[in-house]
């Protein structure tokens, strides 16, 4: 049998993050990823955003308890990332939660809203939006058992 191996999260340059671009693409002001580093886990890294400009908050999710406390710790006195807090999930099947800066708009708000609150720009918000569209309950639900 092998011994289980340690969980291990480490900072890595933000560029090396494989969701640089997706944010630098989105991003009302790419400059806040100057401050930005790369969450490595295993080994994935994925971008953890400052706030900075209109990015008013930022979180990242995590399967397992002991990462989010990591990362929570190694985030920690980092330029950007204020009042760093674990959001632990009650549910098996839902993710604990780093977040830093101000708390996230209510559930119940539209993605416009959580769009601006964590700074992307209109136009990234303009094409979320357009590709997200709600969809009437008519077209998931079955058909008519007296449609033709």
């Amino acid at each position: 049998m092998r011994p289980a191996r340690a969980i291990t999260v480490s900072l890595r340059p933000a560029e090396e993050a494989y969701d640089f671009e997706y944010f630098r693409d989105r991003l009302a002001e790419p400059a806040v990823l100057d401050c930005a580093v790369a969450v490595r886990v295993f080994r994935a890294p994925l971008l953890a955003v400052p706030v900075g400009g209109p990015r008013r908050g930022g979180y990242m999710s995590f399967e397992l308890l002991s990462l989010a406390i990591a990362t929570r710790g190694l985030l920690a006195d980092r330029p950007g990332f204020p009042d760093l807090r674990v959001r632990w999930s009650p549910y098996r099947d839902t993710c604990h939660t780093v977040e830093w800066g101000e708390p996230a708009p209510e559930w119940w708000e539209d993605d416009a809203v959580f769009g601006r609150f964590y700074g992307y720009s209109e136009a990234a918000i303009a094409e979320f939006v357009r590709q997200h569209l709600p969809t009437p309950s008519s077209a998931i639900s079955e058909p008519s058992p007296t449609a033709p």
